[in-house]
């Protein structure tokens, strides 16, 4: 077994599409309406569903914004220069939410930033 993708909705895709491929540098690997449901599913990642995990953005068209409620933590993404990454997520228009630096009880030099839903994405140096 291995881990297909994670399911998130947003409140809009086109924006959500942005952020996850120009801002974060991910692919999108495809993408599909269903008129009957009225709702899009898109599939974004850095390598192709066959041997990675992907993110898949559920777009619901008559939904603009959820309640993230306080169950779901964080994706989390490896990073080989989490400073450099940062400054360019910010130069990009994304959010960085807590600046890099070392976890609270631990050494590993973490990061988190926010997509346009207000899901927290954390980078974690050298865990490529």
């Amino acid at each position: 077994m291995r881990i297909l993708h994670t399911m998130i909705r947003v409140g809009n895709l086109e924006r959500s599409l942005d952020f996850y491929t120009r801002v974060l540098g991910m692919k999108l690997l495809r993408q599909h309406e269903y008129p009957g449901g009225r709702f899009t599913l898109a599939f974004v990642g850095y390598g192709p569903e066959e041997s990675h995990a992907v993110i898949e953005l559920t777009w619901n068209w008559d939904t603009d914004r959820y309640d993230l409620g306080d169950g779901f933590g964080h994706i989390a993404l490896g990073v080989d220069d989490i400073y450099t990454r940062c400054d360019q997520i910010r130069a990009a228009g994304g959010k960085v939410v807590r600046e890099p630096a070392p976890m609270k009880h631990g050494t590993t030099v973490i990061a988190f930033i926010e997509d346009p839903d207000g899901y927290k994405i954390e980078l974690i140096q050298g865990s490529k």
